[in-house]
């Protein structure tokens, strides 16, 4: 079994989500880090396995019985990990650090989905009404058939 990684910075928050969107962070942060030096391999394949592993997290947390997302939404982020696992597979075997964006990308754009905060003014724009402020919107950003968020995050330990 490989030691457990060190990490520069850990989560301020124990709130599910933000802990999510942490650990998106960190695997984009060590991505773009294996990126700017090409020539070390295995500090890409360590980034690579890192991202690997915290998708099949969110694929296992959608096949359980508790997990509380609409069949829609556990649809969409199976699709989602799927993809993340065919394009990781794809840089595991070329190692073409060229290539490391959209993996970049889908996890920022994850990230940033789950610490969004309806309740935060955009500047410019009044708060939302009270009602609006108590729901949180999923990343991916996907609705329920209903047009409503999941009832509940993901659990991780990366």
């Amino acid at each position: 079994m490989k030691p457990t990684p060190t990490y520069a910075n850990k989560p301020t928050s124990d709130n599910p989500r933000d802990v999510e969107a942490w650990a998106l962070a960190e695997a984009s942060r060590r991505l773009i880090d294996a990126g700017r030096s090409p020539v070390n391999e295995e500090t890409l394949r360590g980034a690579l396995q890192l991202n690997q592993r915290l998708w099949t997290i969110f694929q296992a947390a959608m096949t359980e019985d508790d997990c509380g997302h609409p069949p829609e939404v556990r649809t969409n982020i199976a699709a989602l990990s799927l993809l993340v696992d065919r394009e990781t597979m794809a840089r595991l075997v070329d190692l073409d650090v060229s290539k490391l964006d959209t993996l970049i990308s889908i996890n920022r754009s994850v990230a940033s989905g789950l610490t969004a905060r309806p309740d935060a003014p955009v500047q410019g724009q009044a708060a939302p009404a009270p009602q609006m402020a108590a729901r949180a919107p999923m990343a991916p950003p996907v609705s329920a058939p209903d047009g409503q968020p999941p009832r509940q995050s993901l659990r991780i330990s990366i």
